[in-house]
C-alpha cells in the first residue's frame, strides 16, 4: 500500500502492486509467442523480465536505492543486447552516420534502454498518464511492426496494452483504484526500450514500406518517447542545477504543474499530456516524408524550448515558490534600505535647512 506524504498527489492509502499481472500476463504470452520469433526473442525476453519484476516488486514493498535498481536494470538490459535481432548496425545516414561499430552499438543501445526505462519511470506520477503514454507508445509501435511484417512484435505489443487498458479502468476509478508500482513501470518501460530497439534495428528493406525517410527513423522514435525523455530531461536538469542528485524526487514534473498551477484533474492531465505525444508523432511522420533531418532537428530543439520554458514560465512547485519567494525577499529588502538610506538623507535635509 502507497501511504501519501507531503509529495503526494493522492490523498487515500493505495494499493501499488498492479504491476504484477503485467508479468504474469506477458509471461504466459511469451510461451504462445515463441513459434512467432525469428531469432529466439521470446527466451531474451523472460530473465531480462523476471530480474525487473523481482527487484521492482522488492521496491515497492521495501524502498530500494536507485542504484540497486540501476544495476538490476543493466542485468535485464545485456539479455536483450547479446540477441542479435537488436543489433543496430547503420543509422542509415542520419546527420551522416551511416555503419557503425559492435562496440559502439552495445554502449548506445545500452544507454538508450535504460534512459527509456528510467524516463517511463519518472512519469508515472499522477493517475493514468503512464498508462495513457504507454497505450500511444504501443499503438504507434503495433502499426509499425505491423507495416514491417513484424509480426511477433506486433502481439506483444497488442498484449502489453492489453493490460495496461485493462489497468487504467482501476487506475482511474475513485473506488476500486489501484497503482502499477515500480514492478508494472520497470516491466513497461524496458518492454518499450526494447521496441525502440528494434525499430532502430530493421533492416533498411523494412524501412522502405514506412511513411517516412530512412534517415529520419532516430527523430521518429524520440518523438514517439517525446513526453518522457522531455519530462526526464527536464528534471534531471532542473535538479542538477540546485546541486542535488538527479535521482532525488521532488514535484517539478510537467505533470504536477498541470495539476499544481492550472488545477485541473489528474484524468484531464493524462489525456492533454498523451494527446501531445499522439499529434506530436503524427507531425513528426508527415514533416518526416519529406524533410530532411536537418530540418527535423531544429523543429525539434525549437519545441524543446518552447515547452521547456512554458513549464519554467508556469513552474509553481514548491522548489521553485521557495526560490521566488527568497528572490522578491531580497528585492524587498534593497528597497528598503534605499527607503531607510533616503529618509535618512531627508532628515539630514531638514536639519541643515533650520
Amino acid at each position: 500500500m502507497d501511504k501519501p506524504n507531503n509529495r503526494s498527489s493522492h490523498v487515500k492509502i493505495t494499493p501499488t502492486l498492479g504491476g504484477v499481472s503485467f508479468f504474469y500476463t506477458l509471461i504466459f504470452t511469451l510461451f504462445f509467442l515463441k513459434e512467432w520469433d525469428n531469432y529466439d526473442e521470446a527466451i531474451y525476453f523472460i530473465p531480462g523480465l523476471t530480474i525487473l519484476f523481482i527487484v521492482g516488486l522488492k521496491d515497492d514493498l521495501v524502498v530500494l536505492s536507485p542504484y540497486t535498481k540501476l544495476a538490476a536494470q543493466l542485468l535485464a538490459i545485456i539479455f536483450i543486447l547479446s540477441n542479435e535481432s537488436f543489433m543496430i548496425r547503420s543509422l542509415n545516414g542520419f546527420l551522416g552516420i551511416h555503419e557503425i561499430p559492435v562496440y559502439l552499438y552495445y554502449f548506445v543501445g545500452a544507454f538508450l534502454m535504460l534512459t527509456i526505462i528510467n524516463a517511463y519511470n519518472l512519469i508515472d506520477g499522477i493517475d493514468g498518464l503512464a498508462a495513457i503514454v504507454g497505450i500511444i507508445i504501443l499503438i504507434i509501435y503495433t502499426t509499425i511492426f505491423y507495416i514491417t511484417k513484424e509480426f511477433f512484435y506486433v502481439l506483444l505489443c497488442l498484449a502489453l496494452n492489453g493490460c495496461l487498458i485493462a489497468f487504467l479502468s482501476f487506475n482511474l476509478s475513485s473506488s476500486k483504484k489501484i497503482f502499477m508500482g515500480d514492478t508494472g513501470s520497470l516491466i513497461v518501460g524496458f518492454i518499450i526500450s526494447t521496441l525502440t530497439l528494434k525499430f532502430l534495428a530493421l533492416s533498411p528493406e523494412s524501412y522502405d514500406s514506412l511513411p517516412f525517410l530512412l534517415e529520419n527513423v532516430p527523430l521518429i522514435a524520440i518523438s514517439i518517447l517525446i513526453v518522457p525523455l522531455f519530462d526526464t530531461a527536464r528534471v534531471f536538469t532542473i535538479r542538477l542545477a540546485n546541486k542535488k542528485s538527479p535521482f532525488s524526487p521532488d514535484r517539478n514534473h510537467t505533470h504536477h504543474i498541470l495539476i499544481d498551477y492550472f488545477k485541473i484533474s489528474h484524468k484531464q492531465a493524462s489525456f492533454i499530456i498523451g494527446g501531445f505525444n499522439l499529434v506530436f508523432v503524427v507531425l513528426f511522420i508527415i514533416l518526416g516524408s519529406s524533410s530532411y533531418n536537418f530540418y527535423l532537428v531544429i523543429v525539434l530543439i525549437f519545441t524543446v524550448i518552447v515547452l521547456g520554458y512554458f513549464f519554467y514560465r508556469f513552474d509553481y512547485s514548491f522548489s521553485n515558490i521557495k526560490r521566488k519567494i527568497f528572490f522578491r525577499r531580497k528585492v524587498d529588502n534593497i528597497k528598503n534600505e534605499v527607503r531607510k538610506g533616503g529618509g535618512k538623507l531627508m532628515q539630514k535635509n531638514k536639519q541643515k535647512n533650520k
